[in-house]
């Protein structure tokens, strides 16, 4: 990518300072503007936004003809105002800006020159390379190093500057200029398209050009880089010297001339890597054909299309600033997700090609807004499968093209280029495009909401792996993937990568793991970090330098806790292939129903132990398969487990006893419902305490005392610890609120409620000891009840107490309602804590990972010593925010992932200026 050279419209001077526009931009007066920035406003905290003051005159003035022009088109092409102030500025932000274009302009005419005075040499043999000076290598692994061709130095034919930079979509702060250097054809043979050797000539060529370049003071840095990310096709990177030493990177690309490989030789059925060559072996004889290699073919013919894809992108873009607006923002929606880098990424090349597409087809006018073009994109990606239906931008109807179920027989997804011979998709895996699909369905139900803060979440908020994943796995070394390319007989697909053994092997792995997971996963997708430059003194680095492959599992919360995997009858003839898959875990199981199965059953007690069951299929699936061994498996799914385990618990991490302590909590509440004897009946019982909500960090463990470490106090019917025994272990109370009818016989002085209150706190404690001998203390305000070893705090609460509690009389007699701390903290008691427990209690329901997330968020804030500044509740809120609101992520399905979130929440949101609001039940409305 390049720095976008930004339209006339878009552009402003070299001395103009980078602003928000103003919403209204009808003239104002100076000297008002300027006595308005004298008057601050007083007491107003650092930080917290205050509004602009506008004098009369200004607010109700009449609008000019711009203004009105301008809303028009906000109203046809935009949600709203502010979501086209906020694409504006973000457009930019991340353009280039004129007088750094002229610089660059002024740097490319400079590497122009220097190039075309670089002297030739005299021809040699390829494998005859003693005439490189010592000071430089080739840019590329010659394996085998025996190969046929002669090579010599001449001057490129032409120069040419090529994609993004001169279409003016490049964004910041990677302002790359791509340079396609044209080779003459005296120095390429015809044949020169088999067995690596144009790869091998494109290579040396770029190391004379290196070696030269870098005696030149123009220049601050040489270095090679893979074009990327693939290993055959480097790049030389220079950089100017100085001061300007980050404005620019410019990448140099050999590429033959027009028209020099036939097209026919290059179709995704053919061969040009011979295996004879490759794997250093003479002719079988046997007659067996040689494999294709598409994708070896495939990097050919884009060094042969640079020009022509240009120039297509120049017709279609021209002098659409919408189109060229929208591509910009693909690109930043890209690169928020990660999705752009790396060999097999979804460029923002191939964005522009699928933007050109698009107005070919007619489905994108040029007349759009930028914002209309990323809609219209993120539709289709969100809507339409390349996998299964590939699509073309070649309108011949010429027979002796290839079909599109030729390239579908030979790469996952499919998209032809104007020649019909080039598939521009070629290197993007099947997981990658599932990944684009997956976030484009995301991106774009959150623009159908049309949510206040959805370009904030769908352009601003990055998306890493590690925050958008429930379970992360790294495998290192990767030099283990070569043993597994062996073990998966990937001959054919080594051939044809040019012995990249990682990416040769991990389709097949993506493959393997997604049959594995079955109804566990959602989605997985993977992540190689970019091989970075290196100099020109140095061998290019290897496949195993990149160090680690990294795999992202999304999950599916419904089908994750399973421990069986069910496979088909014994008798039939799909058995054999479920026992090859799972090897030694399958096993014949008898079911309920009488049926003999195949099945695989996972080691798993705990709630905890069954979020990790994808762990087990992993390293079982990799070691049978394609001998990984787990110990080169490196599993991050439940790291922070440990945290809000008990003392006593190694395997679990509290759910089983906050589900045990609501199941002791249920059947209370059905006693107190069938309780007879009261003076009125139970209309409600609500539990106001962490544990009934799943979120107490460490949950309750039951109490059965020891009599013999106690002494009983008949009189009192109390047990009193004995000094010489261990202190007795600390239960808490678990506040339960229990709401009686109203009735006309309840009075109306709060101080007479109270004492009516403490009469049925006492005549509670008796029914339930009468009716279910449950041990009860009674006490003016509660009612404490031990039962499983649990202690419930049952509060009786009048509906009416609350306000009666607000009304005040004033001295004439007339009553007014005022509300007063203990007004207030009675209704929280009573009212707003059972309901909001209730709530969270349903939130657990529907996402099992919620309790994790809470209490590891409350874990960390009290290991920040914070514990007296947030209250349960508010973090309880806001870890429910991060289900209810996810966007622009899933709701999470680990608490791993969960805390990550929450902590991200926490350091980025802004609350001096916003509330967080957390819409529990879909209560709040838009109207």
């Amino acid at each position: 990518m390049g720095p976008a050279p930004a339209g006339a419209q878009h552009r402003g001077t070299a001395e103009e300072p980078e602003m928000m526009e103003s919403a209204l931009e009808g003239p104002v007066k100076e000297g008002k503007r300027d006595s308005s920035k004298k008057r601050p406003v007083a007491g107003s905290p650092v930080g917290l936004l205050q509004p602009v003051k506008l004098s009369r005159a200004e607010l109700y003035k009449e609008p000019t003809n711009e203004e009105l022009n301008r809303l028009r088109e906000t109203e046809s092409l935009f949600h709203s105002s502010l979501l086209r102030l906020q694409v504006e500025e973000l457009l930019k932000e991340v353009r280039l800006s004129e007088k750094k274009k002229e610089r660059i302009d002024a740097f490319l005419r400079e590497v122009n020159q220097r190039i075309m005075r670089v002297p030739p040499t005299s021809e040699t043999e390829l494998t005859d390379q003693s005439w490189l000076p010592d000071g430089v290598r080739v840019p590329l692994h010659q394996v085998p190093y025996t190969v046929k061709g002669c090579f010599r130095f001449l001057a490129p034919a032409q120069v040419t500057v090529v994609g993004s930079y001169l279409l003016g979509t490049c964004i910041r702060p990677d302002i790359n200029v791509d340079m396609a250097l044209t080779m003459p054809r005296e120095i390429l043979q015809d044949k020169d398209g088999l067995n690596q050797r144009y790869f091998r000539k494109r290579a040396l060529y770029l190391a004379h050009l290196a070696h030269h370049l870098a005696q030149d003071p123009l220049f601050g840095s040489v270095h090679f880089s893979y074009t990327s990310g693939c290993h055959l096709k480097p790049s030389l990177l220079l950089r100017p010297h100085g001061k300007d030493k980050h404005l620019v990177t410019v990448r140099l690309h050999p590429c033959p001339p027009r028209e020099f490989f036939r097209l026919c030789r290059l179709l995704p059925s053919k061969n040009n890597v011979r295996s004879a060559w490759y794997r250093g072996q003479s002719l079988s004889g046997d007659g067996s054909p040689e494999p294709p290699t598409p994708h070896y073919n495939t990097w050919v013919l884009q060094d042969t299309a640079l020009e022509s894809h240009m120039q297509l992108l120049s017709t279609m873009l021209g002098t659409a600033s919408g189109l060229k607006d929208g591509v910009a923002l693909l690109k930043v929606w890209l690169r928020q997700r990660e999705l752009d880098k790396g060999l097999g990424g979804f460029s923002g090349f191939i964005v522009s090609m699928l933007v050109a597409f698009l107005v070919s087809t007619r489905k994108i006018h040029t007349t759009m807004s930028g914002y209309q073009v990323l809609r219209s994109i993120l539709q289709f990606l969100a809507t339409t499968d390349l996998t299964v239906n590939g699509i073309s931008l070649c309108s011949s109807s010429d027979p002796s093209l290839p079909a599109l179920a030729d390239f579908h027989q030979a790469f996952p997804v499919v998209f032809l280029d104007p020649s019909g011979h080039l598939n521009l998709c070629a290197d993007v895996t099947a997981s990658t495009y599932r990944q684009v699909q997956h976030e484009a369905q995301l991106s774009m139900a959150l623009l159908d909401s049309r949510a206040d803060d959805g370009f904030q979440l769908l352009l601003m908020t990055p998306k890493p792996m590690i925050r958008a994943f429930d379970h992360i796995l790294h495998l290192c070394p990767l030099s283990r993937l070569q043993a597994a390319c062996h073990r998966l007989k990937l001959w054919p697909e080594l051939q044809d990568h040019g012995g990249d053994y990682v990416s040769a092997a991990l389709g097949p792995l993506t493959t393997l793991l997604e049959q594995g997971l079955g109804s566990r996963l959602h989605l997985l997708a993977h992540s190689r970090p970019p091989v970075s430059e290196w100099d020109i003194s140095q061998d290019p680095p290897k496949h195993r330098d990149s160090r680690v492959l990294t795999l992202g599992l999304l999950l599916r919360p419904e089908g994750l806790t399973s421990v069986l995997e069910l496979g088909p009858e014994a008798d039939q003839p799909e058995a054999a292939a479920f026992r090859q898959f799972w090897g030694s875990r399958s096993e014949l199981r008898r079911f309920q129903d009488g049926a003999i199965r195949e099945a695989v059953v996972w080691e798993a007690a705990s709630l905890a132990q069954k979020r990790l069951i994808p762990h087990q299929v992993v390293t079982h699936l990799l070691a049978l398969h394609a001998d990984i061994p787990d110990t080169c498996v490196h599993y991050t799914g439940g790291f922070l487990d440990a945290l809000i385990q008990g003392l006593k618990e190694t395997s679990s991490t509290g759910e089983e006893a906050l589900a045990a302590a609501v199941r002791c909590y249920d059947d209370l509440s059905r006693m107190l419902w069938g309780l007879e004897g009261l003076p009125l009946t139970v209309s409600a019982v609500q539990g106001a305490h962490p544990v009934l909500r799943y979120t107490e960090v460490f949950p309750p463990t039951p109490a059965r005392p020891a009599c013999s470490f106690y002494e009983h106090l008949r009189e009192r019917a109390s047990l009193l610890p004995r000094p010489d025994k261990p202190c007795p272990a600390y239960v808490e109370p678990m506040t339960v609120v229990c709401h009686l009818e109203g009735s006309g016989q309840w009075p109306q002085d709060a101080e007479a409620i109270r004492r009516v209150r403490a009469a049925f706190q006492l005549r509670l404690a008796e029914l339930l000891m009468q009716q279910h001998g449950l041990q009860c203390r009674a006490t003016a305000t509660h009612t404490d009840v031990l039962k499983d070893g649990f202690v419930f705090r049952i509060r009786v609460a009048y509906q009416r107490e609350p306000q009666i509690l607000r009304e005040t009389r004033s001295p004439e007699g007339m009553i007014s309602l005022r509300d007063t701390p203990a007004s207030l903290r009675l209704e929280r008691d009573t009212k707003q804590l059972p309901l909001l427990t209730s709530a969270l209690h349903g939130l657990q329901q529907q996402h099992p990972a919620f309790s994790g997330v809470a209490r590891l968020a409350k874990r960390w804030v009290r290991a920040q010593l914070l514990g007296q500044e947030f209250t349960d509740e508010s973090l309880d809120l806001v870890a429910a925010a991060l289900f209810l609101h996810p966007e622009p992520f899933t709701p999470p399905s680990s608490p791993q992932v969960g805390f990550l979130r929450f902590l991200f929440l926490v350091s980025t949101f802004d609350w001096k200026n916003s509330p967080l609001i957390v819409n529990l039940n879909n209560e709040l409305t838009g109207t």
